[in-house]
């Protein structure tokens, strides 16, 4: 399970120092793709991304083929250097508006990342409430 949250800074290549911890659970390769319904990057290990597509293929083509054309067009293999950083491609970094600060976070079984600014503007707007509301619905 990914969980936590992490601080880092992109350096002027676009690459990141990578949280151990998340390391460890996605493996030595891992996929970052666009997120889905976020202005975020979504990250999977190599078997997650397996069960997520075969899901996307078992579906009728005509639902298929936006989502596959959506997450695997702009797909990428990161493999961490021995210093542990990733380099994250210029079309992703646009895509999620990434800046100099960005925050990595473990949400189950993907991690996200996120530009610093919208990651706060975004936690500001969760309340207690928000969060009791969807937690009835698991009957906690």
């Amino acid at each position: 399970m990914l969980i936590g949250e992490y601080q880092h800074t992109l350096d002027i290549k676009g690459r990141v120092n990578f949280p151990v911890k998340l390391r460890e659970n996605l493996g030595d390769k891992f996929i970052i793709s666009k997120g889905l319904g976020d202005i975020c990057l979504y990250v999977y290990s190599m078997d997650e991304w397996d069960k997520l597509t075969q899901k996307i293929d078992s579906l009728p083509l005509s639902k298929a083929r936006k989502l596959q054309r959506f997450l695997c067009s702009g797909a990428f293999i990161a493999e961490p250097d021995k210093q542990g950083r990733i380099l994250i491609p210029a079309n992703l970094r646009e895509y999620a508006c990434l800046s100099k600060e960005i925050v990595i976070l473990g949400a189950s079984v993907r991690a996200e990342i996120w530009n610093a600014e919208t990651w706060n503007e975004i936690n500001q707007n969760i309340t207690s409430e928000d969060i009791a509301k969807d937690m009835e619905e698991l009957s906690f």
